[in-house]
């Protein structure tokens, strides 16, 4: 299938299909020659669709109190009632990149499915098998639940890596919790772009503020239609970006989890929750003490955040 994204400064459409890793599980020398040579990792049903499927349902409630919910169909269909979504503005919305306000955000937050769900069995062997070490799991999980807003904007292509820095060998494993076709705005991926080391950036419209500039790179835009239980993860330096959602009315949502070998740098700020909140306000009502503050008895090596990292004036073409 090739998909036109004309938003951004890659004028390519998305032309390549990923190929499923699952095979690849039982054999971690040729996952982890995959993983070197495309930057990314595509695992068809890795996940329980049920347990994605319940953490869904659990996101949709939030919404469905905070009013922006259309009620004529069922909370798991994922429509919006479009007229109280536009009541909000962009920066309500988009804030920190989210697309729900402060409140809906907190309340998914502190949701306990949510974070458990980075600590499922499978995610945990397969970055074992990636790695070939034990990972650690960052815990500064991040939701995206765009609302379809008449001003939304897309992510722009960009590197994990300016954000969060530390080990560069940390991997986003992106997960869509729930089906998301190419028409609902899925993640799309630049196979192989790792090898290009840090790119110049300029700034953009959408989560994260800044874009890569692609000029010169000969790599394939690559895309799937995903279904919940899927996930796609990537390298720090793998450049990836969204498609825009053409499906009135639809919810895209996801969560972005983060690993790496636990013995490599980790930035601190990856340790803080993601937006201006508490550990104490999260953790609330929750039953797993496991998944709490599991950080602080690893012995890890911290580093700090680089400002200037972000910026890579040298490598503008």
């Amino acid at each position: 299938m090739t998909v036109n994204h004309m938003q951004d400064n890659d004028k390519r459409p998305i032309t390549g299909v990923f190929e499923d890793s699952s095979s690849l599980l039982e054999h971690p020398d040729q996952l982890r020659e995959r993983a070197e040579e495309d930057g990314l990792l595509f695992f068809r049903g890795l996940l329980s669709r049920d347990r994605v499927m319940a953490l869904r349902l659990d996101i949709m409630e939030i919404l469905g109190r905070s009013g922006v919910m259309n009620n004529q169909f069922p909370l798991q269909a994922g429509l919006a009632d479009v007229e109280a979504v536009n009541q909000y503005t962009a920066d309500e919305l988009q804030w920190n990149g989210v697309g729900v306000t402060r409140d809906m955000y907190l309340a998914i937050q502190k949701l306990e499915s949510f974070h458990a769900l980075a600590h499922s069995p499978e995610l945990i062997s397969m970055y074992e098998a990636l790695f070939g070490a034990a990972p650690f799991i960052h815990p500064r999980h991040i939701g995206r639940i765009m609302l379809p807003h008449h001003s939304s904007k897309i992510t722009p292509s960009h590197q994990d890596f300016l954000h969060i820095q530390g080990a560069s060998n940390t991997w986003t494993c992106w997960t869509p919790l729930g089906d998301v076709p190419y028409e609902l705005g899925g993640l799309a991926i630049l196979r192989g772009s790792h090898k290009a080391g840090l790119l110049g950036v300029t700034e953009a419209p959408g989560a994260g503020g800044l874009e890569s500039i692609l000029c010169g790179l000969d790599y394939e835009w690559l895309s799937i239609d995903y279904e919940a239980g899927d996930i796609v993860t990537f390298h720090s330096h793998t450049v990836h970006k969204s498609m825009p959602n053409q499906l009135p009315g639809r919810i895209r949502v996801s969560c972005d989890y983060r690993y790496q070998p636990e013995q490599e740098d980790i930035e601190a700020a990856s340790l803080l929750p993601h937006g201006p909140y508490t550990w104490e306000e999260l953790y609330e009502d929750w039953q797993r003490g496991d998944l709490q503050y599991y950080w602080k008895s690893r012995k890890l090596a911290l580093s700090s955040f680089d400002e200037s990292i972000r910026w890579q004036k040298d490598k503008i073409c």
